[in-house]
C-alpha cells in the first residue's frame, strides 16, 4: 500500500495557498498536511524569500495570476507580508496534534485568511479565528501553542523536512521524490500512480 504524501506548509507562504486549495483535486491519495517553519528551512539552505528581494513585485503579480488561472479568488495581501507567522505555526502544530483533520482544517483556514481575506496572521486574533474557522476551540489552541513541547515538535518537523530535502513551501513529499512549488502537484500525483 502506497504511504500517504506528506505536504510540507507554513501559512505565510501564498504559494502554499495556492497549492492548499486545489492539493487534495489533484493528487488521488489525501496528504498529510504537515506544518513548518519556512524561515528555518531558508536558513537551513542558506537561502531567503523572494519576497525580500527586488523580485517582490514581479512574484506578487504571477502569484495573483496563478489564483485567477485557478479560478481562485482575488489575492489580498496581509499587510505586514510577509509576517511572523511562528504563533500561527505553533497553533497548526497544536491543531496536528489533535488529529489530521484539524492540521488540515486549520491551515486551510489560516492560508485562506491570510491570502482571501488579508488578515495578518501574526496578530493572535487572527490565529484564534482561524482556529474559530477550522472548528476549534480557540483559547485552547493558542494556549497549546506556548506549550514547550509544541514548539520542540514544530522544530522537529522542520528539521525532518530539511533532511528530506525541503527547501521551500509548498512541498508534496511522495516516498522519496520531493515536489517543490504549486505547480509541480501534477508531478507529485503521477509519483504516486507509479508507486
Amino acid at each position: 500500500m502506497t504511504a500517504a504524501p506528506r505536504f510540507f506548509v507554513d501559512v505565510g507562504s501564498p504559494y502554499a495557498w495556492l497549492a492548499a486549495e486545489r492539493i487534495e483535486q489533484v493528487l488521488p491519495l489525501a496528504p498529510v498536511w504537515e506544518p513548518v517553519l519556512l524561515g528555518a528551512i531558508f536558513a537551513a539552505r542558506g537561502s531567503g524569500s523572494w519576497a525580500q528581494t527586488d523580485r517582490r513585485a514581479a512574484g506578487m503579480a504571477e502569484v495573483e495570476r496563478r489564483a485567477s488561472a485557478y479560478g481562485l479568488p482575488p489575492v489580498r495581501w496581509p499587510d505586514p507580508w510577509p509576517g511572523n507567522m511562528l504563533l500561527a505555526m505553533r497553533a497548526a502544530t497544536a491543531a496536528a496534534q489533535i488529529d489530521a483533520a484539524a492540521s488540515r482544517a486549520f491551515l486551510l483556514a489560516a492560508l485562506r485568511l491570510g491570502f482571501r481575506d488579508g488578515r495578518d496572521l501574526s496578530a493572535p486574533d487572527a490565529v484564534a479565528d482561524a482556529a474559530r474557522a477550522a472548528g476549534l476551540d480557540a483559547e485552547r489552541l493558542l494556549a497549546a501553542a506556548g506549550e514547550q513541547a509544541v514548539k520542540a515538535r514544530l522544530r522537529e518537523c522542520t528539521d525532518e523536512a530539511v533532511a528530506l530535502g525541503v527547501c521551500g513551501v509548498p512541498t508534496v513529499v511522495v516516498g522519496t521524490d520531493v515536489f517543490w512549488g504549486d505547480d509541480r502537484l501534477e508531478q507529485a500525483t503521477a509519483a504516486l500512480r507509479r508507486d
